[in-house]
């Protein structure tokens, strides 16, 4: 329903521990008029540059909680909100290069009411500045 405000602008960027670069994260939203608790998002596919990373190397930070994408169907006590900006890390030694990347975000929910899975997908150029 909001695919096209799924990923937002101006979010990518390298993540740094210490003196090494571990991965690369970015902003999204949920495809969806309303929140749902977190057990019902069951996949958030990151693909950049056509390399889509694998699940084990993906979490999910919303209003500062962050779990790895495996954990989230045992999570019942928290939500990610309509509207809310969450951030999704790769754990990518390296991260990516500066410059300009085809990032590309595909959600799966489950929505209680819905036969069928939910969710939406969004692709963007993003320019790494780090």
């Amino acid at each position: 329903m909001f695919d096209k405000y799924m990923i937002v602008e101006d979010t990518l960027r390298n993540v740094v521990d210490g003196d090494r670069v571990t991965g690369f994260e970015l902003g999204v939203r949920l495809p969806y008029y309303r929140g749902l608790g977190l057990s019902m998002v069951e996949d958030v596919q990151v693909t950049v540059d056509g390399e889509t990373a694998p699940v084990s190397a993906v979490s999910l930070t919303v209003h500062g909680n962050t779990y790895k994408l495996t954990d989230l169907p045992g999570i019942f006590d928290d939500r990610w909100e309509m509207g809310e900006v969450a951030t999704v890390a790769v754990d990518k030694p390296g991260g990516l290069g500066r410059g300009e990347h085809s990032v590309a975000v595909r959600e799966r929910l489950r929505i209680s009411y819905m036969p069928v899975p939910g969710g939406g997908a969004d692709q963007k150029v993003l320019t790494l500045r780090d």
